[in-house]
């Protein structure tokens, strides 16, 4: 069955999930914590739409696989088909904003980056992008001041704002639409800020948005 967005009232958006838009490297600080360059230009990505879990339910990890990185971000459902459009059309394709977890295989993806091969594996697989319920676009009238936060365990591991990105969401939307056509029910990850580490087996998972969206969940040992 395919994952269905919804909003937090609890109605369900009348698309399906699409692809989901990921943009690497939109925080200066995360991009220095991995020792990567500042991009001069948005760094894209697409997870599939099989990658896609709820975050109200406990997140399972391949744990097998190596070492499983949490990255916190910005997801923004898109209401609407964008394709070459200009900042301002793009913005208002947007009709949801929550959080999400770019979850990663940090192991793999620094052997196939090592080699010069592509790295979806490590980003795309099955249960990589769990995905909390989206505040409708009009809770939230000032995009630069939206920030968002991550607590394992009571403690404070990730927070950023709208205004850190060195690309803001209307310049990253219109770029996207350059390359890839979104879709209505296609969800679009803002990226990280700094403080990604490795996902704590059995960890309780505290995510806050502004605009009043609150998630918890648990991390399967």
């Amino acid at each position: 069955m395919r994952f269905v967005p919804r909003f937090n009232d609890g109605q369900e958006y009348s698309e399906a999930l699409g692809k989901i838009v990921c943009v690497g490297r939109n925080y200066s600080d995360h991009a220095k914590e991995l020792n990567n360059p500042v991009p001069r230009e948005p760094l894209l990505f697409i997870k599939p739409s099989t990658s896609a879990v709820s975050l109200d339910a406990p997140i399972e990890a391949p744990f097998s696989r190596g070492d499983v990185h949490f990255e916190t971000e910005l997801a923004l459902l898109i209401g609407k088909t964008l394709s070459g459009v200009d900042e301002d059309e793009a913005q208002r394709a947007v009709i949801g904003i929550g959080v999400a977890l770019d979850l990663t295989l940090r192991d793999v993806q620094s052997r196939l980056k090592e080699n010069g091969h592509p790295w979806e594996i490590a980003k795309g697989f099955d249960g990589s992008c769990p995905l909390s319920s989206f505040l409708r676009v009009d809770r939230v009238p000032n995009w630069n001041a939206l920030a968002f936060c991550l607590t394992i365990d009571g403690e404070l591991r990730q927070q950023g704002e709208g205004s850190e990105m060195l690309f803001p969401v209307p310049t990253l939307l219109s770029e996207i639409s350059r390359h890839f056509t979104l879709l209505p029910g296609d969800v679009v990850l803002t990226g990280t800020p700094a403080g990604v580490g490795l996902l704590p087996r059995g960890a309780t998972l505290e995510f806050s948005l502004t605009g009043g969206l609150e998630v918890a969940t648990t991390v399967v040992e």
